[in-house]
């Protein structure tokens, strides 16, 4: 998705402690930076899966409100788990979960002359 894609989506408060980040690095400039969203989203980007929301963009935004002791942080969230339908587990084959099948034909007889 690109920047212009996230910004369909409308930010929703997130509670910092559920923030999974994604990221191995931080780059201190970039946190230093007082014009680091210039160019960008103003708002942190997350995806939510499977119940999980992990930051996939503003790592240095949230770890910025976290030094000011804030608890929430304004997100963009794209929910997959809403997208995608939950695949409930199958107690057995059932006529539903079977894909069509062709239908046998029926043997032929052969003439015996």
């Amino acid at each position: 998705m690109t920047t212009r894609d996230w910004a369909l989506i409308p930010p929703r408060q997130v509670r910092m402690d559920t923030l999974v980040t994604t990221k191995r690095e931080l780059a201190l400039d970039a946190l230093l930076a007082d014009d680091s969203t210039f160019y960008g989203d103003l708002f942190p980007h997350a995806v939510q899966w499977k119940g999980e929301l992990y930051l996939e963009d503003g790592l240095h935004r949230a770890l910025r409100a976290a030094l000011q002791q804030r608890n929430v942080i304004h997100v963009r969230v794209l929910d997959l788990d809403a997208l995608m339908p939950v695949a409930q587990p199958a107690a057995g084959p059932t006529t539903e979960s079977l894909p069509a099948q062709p239908p046998v034909p029926a043997p032929q007889q052969r003439d015996s002359r």
